[in-house]
């Protein structure tokens, strides 16, 4: 065993003194702790899911059943565990998220890049996206090279057709710079594979969890800041719950739900 890996243990390999130094309150209220330990673990998963489905895309490509649903599952889960750290800042009630409010200044949840990545793999395509990054910032030009990149569905389409189904060239060679539009004829071959009840009826499945999951966390996430701030502006000058709202019940995969009423 070399010196190197002699001196790595636990606290070096996670780089636990960089993470655990990572947090710092601008103010004495015993909640802001929590406020920003709850926002940097959503930072981590947002980093984790982004690795995960750009693995996915890649199983995907491949036509690789079993490991494109175990890599949704993982997701899933993910997701789960998201959601459900909205209970833990659920705790903290409106008064003591006022006491350190104004310290916030103009940072707001708006600013975060990873998030617009994640609405960009699963087809968001608004370039209004761009107004909170300034030109030339890392987190502009990533969501940028997402934006212009095959959504999450383009691949599922490429899927279908490494599975000999017949794809429409419409969708299979679509523009996918321009926001995904529900389509007939992608709905028709969705009959098919559910019809055929294979392994890629399964990934619908999974792709149907991943929206409806998705779908979850913004829910709980408006409601969570109605319950805290009302219909306040939010931080940085957003529009808090009144745009939150908007987004609300809006499905990255139309085609998926629309075909359940011709199942």
């Amino acid at each position: 065993m070399t010196e190197q890996h002699a001196a790595l243990n636990y606290t070096s390999y996670l780089a636990l003194d960089d993470v655990l130094n990572a947090q710092h309150p601008r103010s004495d209220e015993h909640d802001e702790m929590l406020f920003i330990v709850i926002h940097q673990v959503y930072e981590l998963w947002f980093k984790q899911l982004l690795h995960e489905l750009d693995h996915l895309t890649v199983r995907l490509d491949a036509g690789d059943t079993p490991h494109a649903v175990r890599t949704l599952r993982r997701v899933l889960t993910i997701l789960k565990v998201v959601v459900a750290q909205i209970d833990v800042l659920e705790t903290m009630t409106p008064s003591q998220f006022l006491s350190f409010r104004e310290r916030l200044d103009a940072s707001s949840g708006f600013q975060s890049g990873q998030f617009r990545e994640l609405e960009a793999v699963l087809g968001r395509r608004d370039r209004r996206v761009f107004e909170h990054y300034p030109e030339g910032t890392q987190a502009r030009e990533r969501i940028a090279e997402r934006m212009a990149r095959p959504s999450l569905f383009d691949s599922f389409l490429r899927y279908l057709a490494v599975h000999d189904y017949d794809v429409p060239a419409a969708a299979l060679h679509r523009d996918v710079t321009r926001p995904l539009e529900p389509s007939e004829q992608v709905q028709d071959l969705l009959l098919r594979v559910y019809s055929d009840d294979a392994g890629p009826a399964t990934v619908c499945e999974n792709l149907v969890d991943l929206d409806e999951g998705f779908q979850e966390w913004r829910y709980r996430h408006v409601k969570m800041v109605e319950r805290t701030i009302g219909d306040k502006a939010g931080t940085g000058g957003s529009s808090g719950a009144a745009y939150l709202r908007t987004t609300v019940g809006r499905p990255a995969f139309p085609d998926l739900w629309a075909v359940r009423s011709k199942l």
